[in-house]
C-alpha cells in the first residue's frame, strides 16, 4: 500500500472542484460575521464541517446540494470570493495539487449587486494571489477557473457568453450543474452550441443522479467533452459470471473517444451514485482503461483531499504508485489548459516527481 506521505508528496492534477464546496469552516465563520450572514446553523467551526458533512451524506444529490445554501450565502461580496479563491489555491497546492480546474457558478453570487462579470474577475484575482502564496510557500500551482451555468436558472446563454469574456485571464470552460433529472443538457442548447462556436470547451454534470440518457445527450447533443462523475456509464456495462465483459453501444463510444470522466468517489457515496468506494464503478472502469480521472468534488461537504482519495482508492483497490501517475497523466491530458503548458507541467513535474516518488521507495526496499 502507499504511505500517506508518498501520497501527500505526489503530483496530483484535479478537474472537479466546487468553488461553493471547499470553504474553510472558519472562514464561513468570519465572512458570515462580517458580512452580515445570520443563517447558519452554529458558529462554531467544528461543529459547522460536521454540519455540513452530515448534510451531505445523505444518498441524495438534491439533499446534497441543499448544503450549498450557508457556503454561497456568504459569497455575495467580492472581498469574500477574492479571500475563498486564495485559500482554495493554498489549499490544493498544500495536498500536492499542481494543476486544478475549480468551478464556479458566478449567478450564485449575484443577490447583492455584483454582475457575472464582476463574480468572475474576483474569482480570477483570487486564484492569482492564491497562486503567488503558493509559490512562495515552495508548492507552486497552476489555477484555472470554470464557469458554470445553473441547471435549474435560465441564465445559461448569459453565463456561457461571461466564460468567453474571461478566456484569456483564466477562464478555460464552461460547465452546467445542479439537479439532472428534470433538467436535461437539451434545455441549454443554445449555451452550448454558442461556446462550441467559440470554439471553447465544455464539461457537463451528467451520469451523477440520472443514467444514460444524461450523458448521452450531453454528448451528442451538448459537444461535452469531458463529463463531470459519468458514474452511471456502468449501467451499459455487462460482467458476465466468467468474467468476460461486454460494453454497450454508449460505453464503447465513450472508452473508444477517450471520453475523460470526472469521478469524485466519496461524494459519488454520499450523493447516492455508488453504494461505498469500494463498490464504486471506478474500478472497473478503469481496468477497462477508460480514461479515468479522480477528483474531490467538494472538499468541505465531504470532508475530502485529493490525498484521501487516493489513499481510499489504494485502501480499496491497491492502486499503487503507477496507477497513480497514471490517473494523474490522465487528467493532464484532459485539462483543458492550453496543450504547450499541459505538456510542460506532465513532463516537468508530474513525471519527475512521481520517478523522484519511486527512487525514494527503491532505497527504503534496499535498505529493508
Amino acid at each position: 500500500m502507499l504511505t500517506t506521505d508518498t501520497i501527500d508528496r505526489a503530483p496530483k492534477a484535479l478537474l472537479h472542484d466546487h468553488l461553493d464546496g471547499g470553504l474553510r469552516p472558519q472562514t464561513i465563520v468570519d465572512l458570515a460575521r462580517e458580512f452580515h450572514y445570520d443563517d447558519l446553523p452554529t458558529t462554531d467551526p467544528e461543529e459547522l464541517a460536521a454540519w455540513m458533512r452530515r448534510g451531505a451524506d445523505r444518498k441524495s444529490l438534491e439533499l446534497y446540494l441543499e448544503t450549498f445554501a450557508h457556503t454561497v450565502g456568504v459569497l455575495q461580496e467580492r472581498d469574500a470570493i477574492v479571500r475563498v479563491a486564495a485559500e482554495c489555491a493554498e489549499d490544493l497546492a498544500a495536498d500536492g495539487v499542481v494543476y486544478a480546474e475549480v468551478r464556479y457558478a458566478p449567478e450564485l453570487s449575484t443577490e447583492r449587486g455584483m454582475t457575472l462579470d464582476e463574480v468572475t474577475e474576483a474569482n480570477l484575482e483570487g486564484f492569482r494571489i492564491g497562486m503567488d502564496r503558493a509559490a512562495a510557500a515552495g508548492t507552486p500551482i497552476v489555477m484555472k477557473m470554470l464557469v458554470t451555468a445553473m441547471r435549474q436558472a435560465a441564465r445559461s446563454v448569459e453565463v456561457a457568453e461571461c466564460a468567453v469574456r474571461w478566456r484569456d485571464a483564466g477562464v478555460v470552460g464552461f460547465d452546467v450543474a445542479g439537479p439532472e433529472k428534470g433538467y436535461p443538457p437539451t434545455r441549454y442548447l443554445d449555451a452550448f452550441e454558442y461556446i462550441r462556436r467559440e470554439n471553447f470547451h465544455i464539461t457537463i454534470h451528467a451520469g451523477e443522479s440520472f443514467g444514460l440518457p444524461s450523458i448521452w445527450e450531453a454528448l451528442q447533443f451538448a459537444g461535452a467533452e469531458r463529463l463531470g462523475h459519468g458514474v452511471r456509464i456502468v449501467d451499459d456495462i455487462t460482467v458476465r459470471g466468467d468474467g468476460s465483459v461486454e460494453l454497450g453501444r454508449l460505453a464503447a463510444f465513450v472508452r473508444d473517444r477517450r471520453v475523460p470522466l470526472e469521478m469524485c468517489p466519496t461524494s459519488n457515496v454520499h450523493t447516492g451514485a455508488a453504494p461505498s468506494v469500494r463498490e464504486h464503478p471506478i474500478d472497473l472502469l478503469r481496468r477497462l482503461r477508460f480514461r479515468v480521472t479522480v477528483n474531490t468534488d467538494n472538499r468541505l461537504m465531504s470532508g475530502v483531499s485529493m490525498s484521501s482519495e487516493f489513499a481510499a482508492l489504494d485502501e480499496a483497490f491497491g492502486i499503487g504508485l503507477g496507477e497513480m501517475e497514471w490517473l494523474t497523466i490522465n487528467a493532464m491530458k484532459s485539462a483543458f489548459a492550453p496543450f504547450d503548458e499541459r505538456l510542460r507541467l506532465i513532463n516537468e513535474v508530474v513525471k519527475p516527481g512521481y520517478a523522484r516518488l519511486r527512487g525514494l521507495e527503491s532505497r527504503v526496499i534496499a535498505a529493508g
